[in-house]
């Protein structure tokens, strides 16, 4: 597996992480805090996450297939874009198991 594989990965579950935060913060100022101007800002940042959450599930899909991984991690790491502030911790976890498999040159496989 080519480290370009993770990097695509990293970068989307960053961008995607970073999004959710902002949707949520923005869900928050519309319906609790009833701000001015966080329907508009709701309304584009929650489209955004979601066209680029789709682009997220191809590259961790793409990153699961590769490193060999079983169904049940793969779940975990596709809904890892839904949850606020998830992502952030299933990158790192990610990155750190599969960084060192690449760095061996060893074939990836990743426990359960």
């Amino acid at each position: 597996m080519k480290k370009s594989v993770l990097t695509r990965y990293r970068v989307m579950a960053y961008v995607t992480g970073v999004l959710l935060v902002l949707l949520t913060l923005g869900v928050i100022a519309k319906y609790l805090l009833d701000m001015d101007g966080a329907d508009s800002f709701t309304r584009v940042v929650g489209i955004a996450h979601g066209w680029l959450y789709v682009v997220y599930l191809v590259f961790a899909f793409d990153l699961g297939s590769k490193a060999k991984w079983p169904v049940a991690k793969q779940v975990w790491v596709l809904l890892a874009g839904t949850i606020p502030t998830a992502a952030f911790f299933v990158e790192r976890k990610v990155t750190r198991e599969l960084e060192a498999k690449i760095a061996d040159g060893t074939p990836v496989a990743a426990k359960a």
